[in-house]
């Protein structure tokens, strides 16, 4: 009889071992493995993976991610943070490559109540019932752009014509330009653009150069940013060309070759790991980072973007062990509310490519340690003073 009690009570515990794994940390991952942006969004879940590898764990919680392919499409961002939300039960979403999915992605997240990373960079949005609801890792384009015209003041430049996208990246990359330009008393003396899906930018690069600006600015992001740089070099351009961290890629560096040649960058410190000074406490992160990327993707980190998704995995990683720390448990609102509250209370959790301290007034969390600029030479990337 008692053995008969002892196989009971060992098939009881049989039966519940699975429900205990219905306590895993469920993180909805949206990105673009296909279309024009798939050249940011497969090293953003590249950096997600290197993520797992790094931290798989989380206060004795297992963390598993559900990832859905957005194909470049803003609506689809929409759509998968939603079906990821209301019939996975996810507890945070992370996402996704390009401003405008972004910012559709983001919109979604707040309207339900979400909390959300998001790995490229979105303009102002509301914080909605109860937020706010999003933080994002990249750098604010006006902290990357004033680097632009630090380095235009230092070197006597006083105008500048831009050529970037037709959609908000280019927006933002032109705002924050004209902004920082006339408090330098630069002027923006003009305002090309493009669409990612054009095919040429001849005219664009044109009117560019008929202004005779001092420098060009470009606006565009992985490979559609090669196509005004290899028009310029086309044209003879021979002076300063200034572009933007979406430029820190294999793959722009592919299709620009040697027009890539002297475009000065402003970008996060992991591009420039082993040039950071002595005692920068990012450096020893973004070498950890390019360890875990090695484990999970068997090659090299040769972009930027994977590791704005691995920031993002440490800061949801941080945030969530404080969330744990207050009894709420994965799939309940509860939890979703408390990793909210956590990821609006992070203290200079390091990353890649900046130190995180997110306040409810603050969504992007950095300051100048997550800006350096870098110059580009022979697919290389020289750490400027």
């Amino acid at each position: 009889m008692n053995l008969i009690k002892g196989l009971l009570v060992s098939s009881a515990l049989l039966v519940a071992a699975p429900h205990v794994a219905q306590a895993d940390i469920l993180v909805g991952f949206v990105t673009g493995l296909s279309g024009p942006v798939s050249s940011i969004g497969i090293p953003n879940a590249k950096g997600i993976a290197a993520g797992q590898a790094y931290i798989g764990e989380i206060g004795g919680e297992k963390v598993r991610v559900i990832q859905l392919d957005d194909a470049s499409d803003a609506t689809a961002s929409a759509r998968n943070a939603r079906k990821l939300v209301e019939q996975e039960k996810v507890d945070i979403l992370i996402g996704t490559s390009g401003a405008p999915q972004t910012l559709a992605m983001a919109t979604a997240a707040i309207e339900m109540k979400v909390p959300m990373i998001a790995v490229s960079p979105i303009a102002a949005i509301s914080n909605g019932e109860g937020g706010p609801w999003v933080v994002q890792t990249p750098q604010p384009m006006p902290l990357l752009v004033q680097g632009i015209v630090d380095h235009m003041k230092a070197h006597g430049l006083k105008t500048v014509a831009f050529i970037g996208f037709t959609d908000a990246l280019g927006d933002l990359l032109y705002d924050s330009l004209s902004q920082s330009a006339k408090a330098a008393d630069i002027k923006v003396i003009a305002n090309e653009r493009y669409a990612r899906s054009d095919s040429s930018v001849t005219a664009q690069v044109l009117r560019a150069l008929a202004a005779r600006p001092d420098a060009i600015m470009l606006g565009g992001t992985g490979t559609p940013g090669a196509l005004p740089a290899i028009a310029l070099a086309e044209r003879g351009y021979k002076g300063p060309l200034y572009g933007n961290n979406g430029m820190i890629s294999a793959d722009f560096l592919r299709l620009a070759g040697k027009a890539a040649n002297g475009i000065i960058c402003p970008t996060g410190p992991v591009i420039a790991a082993e040039q950071l000074p002595a005692g920068n406490p990012i450096q020893k992160v973004a070498l950890d980072f390019r360890a875990a990327f090695e484990k999970a993707n068997g090659e090299a980190p040769t972009d930027a973007f994977s590791s704005y998704s691995f920031d993002g995995w440490l800061v949801f990683a941080d945030a969530a062990k404080r969330a744990m720390a207050t009894g709420a448990k994965p799939g309940t609102p509860e939890f979703r509310t408390a990793l909210r509250q956590a990821l609006f209370a992070t203290k200079e959790v390091v990353g890649t490519q900046g130190v995180y301290t997110y306040t409810p007034a603050d969504r992007h969390g950095v300051d100048d340690r997550s800006r350096i600029m870098v110059q580009i030479e022979d697919g290389k990337y020289k750490l400027l003073p």
